[in-house]
């Protein structure tokens, strides 16, 4: 007897609900260095540089973004599961490395392994959850994964960071991404289901008009999606600056590693948290309309960072920073998914995460040469400027007829 295929969050819950916790097990491979890396290149490497300390983002962020593109591009071909699998397995020797590294450069190459791992892993577990979910509960879908994956990431960030100060900056907060990565791959691969069969039930109702080149209109020709491309790119480039920068930032006003650890983790963990509101906000309010305030409270939240060195407004700003990114995520991949059609969202989505992670590769280059020449100051309060600029584009640029 042939199984019935049934789109709707509520019909898949089971598969959703697996999906949801092994992002989650995704976001805390990436938060296990979120707050303690620019201390582990000093103590452990004598990398000084902001460019340098830098360069382990940039690796990163170029190859996480050609894994996303690529996971895109072939998960109708390979299948959404495979790709997850590869992913996973690419993540297990990246502690490992980070544990034994007797270079900087095997530190180097240890982030290009989790940023391919990342960008396989996560982008399957975002396509898969769309697929499963149909249209009704999109944003609710993008919500509760990017929930997931980012809530982990700062209490990884907030764990890490408390070992690290309890025990060292290495071996032991890597012990964990063993863990992590490990279990990620088991549950993927022995109760994860591929979800091609969806897309399919999809695309026999759909109505959407095919795009004939996807990558060029999801990057600069299409007024809806390519407003969310760009957006996203800068989404990345502060989170760059962020991640790099904000530690060193902290240490330079004589904070330790644990408050440290507990301002960069507030960050990503409202982040996280406000994405179980914002996603299904996403479903029903202006999209255009929260991509905007979005990007502003991000600009706003960073000019200020700068000036202020009394722990509690840190705390606020971290969140503000928070709340302002958890307005966008979930509603820039929503946003694609009503506007591409089932046959050709995977590969729109995969081109706008191939740019919007390119952004962590130019955040922390054009972060880390403006502080090397200018300043920590001059660094933040250039790509707050940008961030603000990012949130015009979209006030201006995208069209109320998301379709456009």
């Amino acid at each position: 007897m042939k199984e019935e295929i049934r789109l709707g969050l509520g019909e898949n819950w089971k598969q959703f609900t697996l999906l949801v916790i092994i992002n989650a097990f995704v976001g805390g491979m990436v938060g296990l260095e979120r707050s303690i890396f620019p201390e582990f290149a000093e103590t452990q490497f004598g990398v000084e540089s902001k460019t340098a300390i830098l360069s382990f983002i940039t690796a990163f962020g170029i190859t996480k973004a050609l894994a996303n593109y690529y996971t895109g591009k072939l998960a109708n071909q390979y299948g959404r599961k495979k790709l997850l699998l590869y992913g996973w397995l690419i993540a297990i020797p990246v502690p490992i490395i980070l544990i034994y590294a007797p270079t900087w450069s095997w530190v180097i190459a240890a982030n290009m392994l989790l940023g391919i791992s990342q960008g396989l892993t996560w982008s399957s577990t975002v396509v898969m959850k769309i697929d499963l979910v149909g249209e009704k509960d999109r944003g609710l879908a993008m919500g509760l994964n990017e929930f997931a994956g980012y809530f982990a990431v700062g209490m990884m960030a907030f764990i890490s960071g408390y070992v690290a100060n309890r025990y060292g900056i290495t071996p032991y907060p890597f012990y964990l991404g063993i863990g992590i990565a490990v279990t990620g791959f088991l549950l993927s691969w022995l109760w994860v289901n591929d979800t091609r069969k969806f897309v399919d039930k999809e695309s026999q109702t759909d109505s959407s008009e095919s795009m004939t080149n996807v990558f060029r209109e999801t990057t600069f020709t299409h007024r809806t999606l390519s407003s969310v491309t760009q957006a996203g790119l800068v989404n990345n480039l502060n989170d760059g600056m962020i991640w790099g920068l904000l530690p060193i930032l902290l240490a330079s006003l004589s904070f330790n590693t644990e408050n440290i650890g507990l301002i960069a983790a507030i960050y990503p963990t409202v982040w996280g948290i406000g994405q179980l509101f914002t996603g299904k906000m996403s479903d029903h309010f202006s999209k255009k309309g929260m991509l905007f305030w979005g990007m502003l409270f991000q600009g706003i939240a960073i000019m200020i960072l700068p000036f202020t060195d009394d722990l509690y407004l840190l705390i606020g700003l971290s969140a503000l920073l928070g709340l302002g990114t958890a307005l966008v995520y979930p509603t820039f991949l929503a946003t694609i998914a009503q506007v591409a059609s089932p046959s050709q969202r995977a590969e729109s989505i995969g081109t706008f995460r191939l740019w919007r992670d390119l952004g962590y590769a130019f955040g922390a280059v054009i972060s880390g040469i403006t502080a090397d020449l200018f300043g920590i100051t001059a660094a933040v309060l250039l790509i707050g400027i940008i961030t603000i600029i990012s949130s015009l584009i979209i006030k201006f640029r995208m069209p109320l007829n998301l379709s456009k």
